[in-house]
């Protein structure tokens, strides 16, 4: 008997039927449980308690479903580094349901490298380990950062190899998400002329993401201003924290603001708005500093397949999206000032206060200073402490700055322990640094060690602590470590 782990539902099988196709998971040779996000099952109402280590290993690798799951892989598009496809899916992802988590926010559930789907074209269906473990780990590390994402439930080794440039490890990750519907899923019907496919999607998700749409004059005007919002306040947040993508494809990109697909992204040591680390992003496409524009560029790319639902004149139509992604780069930029007045502890918004931010960015830039320790280092700078100076080659900008934003602290009146303590809440002591990343996914995969995955997960989860024992995590990369490309896990 299949065990029962949640109250499953599946509202996403009961659209129409060319948005999905049924399709079981492909069981696995050896199944092992590599990794359970206990606190997350908890948040999800999942009953696991007494399940054997076997059993987990089980349901997480996809041999066997959990009752009442319906699994399905969907339907979408994309825009891939600006060229379109229409026909991508869920090549290797299956949905199995959803359940309600403990606030009552329905959630998805899915596994990735679960086998073989109607949309894998000439993919095998599988994910490496070393993919697999880098999603667990950056995926749960920003959440802990504060940023909207997919979140990691589960890790399972499936004692089976899988071939890309050679044999590797194979694996299958269990991704939790407020929904899995991208941009390419409406481009998907608006690129076969399929309006009433787009107007059941864009009720799908205002019902089920933005409700607060569904009482506009223009309800699915108001979803684009709603996508358009939630996106100008992610982008800020991935760049508070040096957060590079590396693949802002518009299938990548969740319409419900969560950060997903953890590819070739990586995280900003030497501050640099140019800098890329997919090796895929030939051009620099979705380069540190482009992440705004292309947000706004996926955006579009949404309002279009919406302008028939907009307005029946279809310039009227285009009229009025044009007015909701025009106010996307003043979203961005309320949310990013934001941003920066709390990493430099500014409480209230005063006239100067983008140019003081803009010139510590510039100052960093200049000298190649390490964008996390930087504003980590300010924080004791508040309390007479040191701060990064021995960050900064020009010694004496670098002071002038400073002096400047000290008038600016000492003119809010505020504590300097608070100031100072507020401070670290906004600037992380600990990031996946590139290569500690790259440390972790290798003894996994080439040693089947799978400690180092375990410390960096147990430190990534309390970002802004400053925790004993773990100092050298906070660090750079030596020369000798520098990661300087990401690879897809594909």
């Amino acid at each position: 008997m299949a065990p029962r782990i949640a109250s499953f539902s599946n509202t996403y099988a009961r659209l129409p039927a060319h948005f999905y196709a049924r399709v079981a998971p492909t069981p696995v040779a050896r199944p092992r449980l590599l990794a359970l996000n206990g606190a997350l099952a908890q948040e999800l109402g999942l009953e696991l308690a007494g399940q054997e280590a076997d059993t987990l290993a089980a349901l997480f690798a996809g041999n066997q479903l959990a009752e009442g799951s319906e699994p399905i892989a969907l339907a979408y598009a994309g825009h891939q580094f600006g060229g379109f496809s229409p026909q991508l899916g869920d090549g290797r992802a299956i949905l199995l349901g959803e359940v309600r988590d403990t606030t009552g926010v329905l959630r998805d559930i899915q596994l990735k490298g679960s086998g073989r789907t109607p949309f894998s074209r000439r993919g095998d269906g599988r994910a490496a380990l070393g993919p697999v473990l880098r999603e667990y780990l950056v995926s749960e590390a920003m959440h802990a950062l504060g940023i909207p994402a997919t979140r990691a439930l589960a890790a399972v080794s499936t004692g089976e190899l899988v071939r890309r440039e050679t044999a590797l490890p194979g694996a299958v990750f269990t991704r939790v998400a407020r929904s899995h519907v991208r941009v390419g899923t409406f481009q998907y019907f608006a690129a076969r002329g399929d309006e009433d496919g787009v107007r059941v999607l864009a009720d799908y998700v205002i019902d089920r993401l933005y409700p607060e749409a569904r009482g506009a004059a223009r309800p699915y005007l108001a979803l684009l201003d709603c996508v358009s919002q939630a996106q100008a306040e992610l982008i800020a947040r991935w760049m508070g924290v040096g957060f590079i993508h590396g693949v802002m494809n518009t299938d990548n990109m969740a319409i419900s603001g969560e950060t997903i697909d953890f590819g070739p992204c990586a995280f900003l040591e030497a501050y640099d708005p140019d800098t890329v680390f997919s090796a895929i992003d030939e051009s620099g496409r979705y380069a540190f500093g482009n992440q705004p524009r292309m947000a706004q560029w996926n955006l579009t790319r949404l309002a279009e397949t919406l302008l028939p639902l907009v307005d029946a004149q279809e310039q009227r139509a285009v009229e009025l999206a044009q007015e909701c992604l025009a106010a996307f780069p003043g979203h961005f930029d309320a949310h990013w000032q934001a941003v920066l007045r709390a990493k430099l502890g500014l409480v209230k918004e005063q006239a100067g206060d983008q140019d003081l931010a803009m010139d510590l960015l510039d100052l960093m830039r200049g000298g190649q200073a390490d964008f996390t320790l930087t504003f980590r280092e300010l924080c004791s700078a508040v309390e007479g402490g040191q701060g990064p100076r021995a960050r900064f080659a020009d010694g004496p900008a670098y002071a002038a700055w400073e002096a400047r934003w000290q008038a600016r602290l000492r003119a809010q009146a505020r504590d300097p322990l608070a100031c100072a303590q507020s401070m670290r809440r906004a600037n992380p002591a600990y990031i996946p640094r590139n290569h500690r990343v790259e440390q972790a996914l290798q003894a996994a995969v080439r040693e089947e060690d799978t400690g180092p995955f375990a410390r960096l997960l147990a430190v990534l989860g309390r970002p802004y602590e400053e925790q004993q024992g773990s100092a050298d995590y906070a660090l750079p990369a030596l020369p000798e470590q520098r990661v300087l490309r990401t690879f897809c896990g594909t």
